[in-house]
């Protein structure tokens, strides 16, 4: 690791930006800050925003996502096994998450990525979170 904070970006916050919401800004700031490179997004938010995109007609801007984020930003796209689903699985129990909130936690865990979300499920995690604007404090 080169020394800098590595980020897993949480679904709800990319659609914050996308879908323009009432702290867009604070995810736009912490975007602009961090290098491409820092961050990473998990398939299975991939997957997310496109149903959630697709069933606004946003086609194009969920396109446009896939261009500035996974394609041109340096950003790094994680995808679990079938062992870690299976890890997934029992985080769900053993944390009382979301299979969602357990894939991206499992997700995280495996790369030693900080969670940058808006969910507060994560903070009764040993991991937590971020929100943006706190991980803009952070040395990146």
């Amino acid at each position: 690791m080169d020394g800098r904070l590595k980020f897993l970006v949480d679904t709800n916050v990319w659609l914050e930006l996308l879908l323009e919401q009432e702290r867009a800004n604070e995810v736009r700031r912490f975007l602009e800050a961090a290098e491409g490179r820092s961050m990473s997004v998990s398939d299975f938010t991939i997957h997310s925003i496109g149903v959630v995109m697709t069933r606004l007609k946003e086609e194009a801007a969920f396109k446009q996502f896939l261009s500035d984020t996974v394609e041109d930003s340096g950003m790094k796209s994680i995808r679990l096994e079938i062992l870690d689903l299976k890890r997934a699985a029992d985080i769900c129990r053993e944390l009382h998450l979301d299979f969602d909130d357990a894939y991206q936690y499992v997700a995280a865990t495996k790369h030693d990525l900080r969670i940058v979300s808006f969910d507060t499920d994560f903070d009764r995690t040993p991991r937590g979170r971020e929100e943006p604007g706190k991980a803009l404090n952070k040395k990146l």
